[in-house]
């Protein structure tokens, strides 16, 4: 019972002050990883290309699955159901908190010049958590964990770095650039699987 009160609380907290998106919300589940251990790292790099893969916000995917895989741990997966669905209230209720407050005053406000200077502050805000869940995301994928000092081909995971150096050359190239991106979903959906088998 108690985690699924933490679980209801980290998510509110994280629903609360994640703003500017789903990606904002991966420096909230890497300290909700570190503190409690719900999920690997490894896990979390899962979550970040499962969430980014199906349809749907990326932070309400990863509280779906954060929710589900902590209680089915504890009891099955009926209680899986449950802290799913709990964690995804818990992310989504400030927000509707918030837009209920917000659409009360802000009509009447709206060219007010302190509410304008709010909004202002909190883009290079919003930019700095997508830019810190990036360069995380990229740590997770691209490093191995083994430290410099055991050479940088230890240090580095390079099927990983290959992959990534095609995708980026890829994409300066015109004809790649207009394609689908579910192409490029299912293309890195099998070169993950097929790094994995070797």
């Amino acid at each position: 019972m108690t985690t699924i009160l933490l679980l209801c609380w980290e998510f509110f907290k994280t629903g609360l002050f994640a703003v500017g998106g789903g990606l904002a919300t991966l420096p909230f589940l890497t300290q909700i990883q570190a503190r409690y251990g719900w999920f690997s790292a490894d896990m979390l790099a899962n979550m970040i290309a499962i969430s980014e893969s199906t349809p749907g916000p990326i932070g309400i995917n990863m509280a779906t699955y954060v929710g589900y895989t902590t209680c089915a741990a504890l009891g099955g997966v009926p209680l899986g159901i449950l802290g799913a669905l709990l964690a995804t209230t818990f992310l989504v209720l400030p927000s509707v908190i918030v837009i209920l407050i917000i659409a009360r005053f802000l009509k009447a406000y709206q060219q007010n010049r302190l509410v304008q200077g709010a909004f202002a502050c909190l883009r290079p805000a919003v930019a700095g958590l997508i830019g810190a869940a990036g360069f995380s995301v990229l740590k997770i994928a691209l490093l191995t964990g083994a430290p410099l000092a055991d050479g940088l081909f230890a240090a580095f995971n390079l099927p990983a770095l290959a992959l990534f150096a095609v995708l980026l050359v890829l994409l300066n190239v015109k004809r790649v650039k207009n394609l689908h991106p579910i192409l490029f979903i299912a293309a890195g959906a099998v070169a993950g699987v097929l790094l994995r088998m070797h």
